[in-house]
């Protein structure tokens, strides 16, 4: 950082991302598991791919957390998706590869990709 202006595009950087795990209800929310086992199996490279990928395609009604150990440990990392008014979806086995593909397909066209969900897995 060498000046005001290196710290204004590290503040509006940090604001984007800010805003992208924003909760209101109308957003529609993804949640990735960060507990140790899914930190372990990969889940921070697929959270920072959601959240380059949601602010890459400047998506505002999508927003990204982060949650604990969401209980199938063998299946990490493990997203889930909350859609207002349909049911969850649950993602598993996630790599940042296969980002790009749920976010088009499944938050900016509204189709699920079953070929990674827990039923396809199991």
């Amino acid at each position: 950082m060498k000046s005001l202006a290196d710290l204004q595009a590290i503040r509006d950087r940090m604001q984007k991302q800010i805003n992208l795990r924003d909760t209101s209800d109308d957003h529609i929310r993804v949640v990735v598991g960060m507990a140790t086992c899914g930190i372990a199996a990969g889940a921070r490279p697929v959270l920072n791919a959601f959240l380059e990928e949601v602010d890459k395609r400047q998506l505002k009604n999508v927003s990204i957390t982060q949650t604990g150990c969401i209980g199938v440990c063998r299946l990490e990392p493990i997203v889930e998706v909350y859609v207002p008014g349909q049911e969850k979806v649950t993602y598993v086995k996630m790599t940042p590869d296969k980002v790009p593909t749920i976010v088009s397909e499944h938050l900016v066209n509204g189709h699920v990709v079953a070929e990674y969900t827990i039923g396809a897995a199991e």
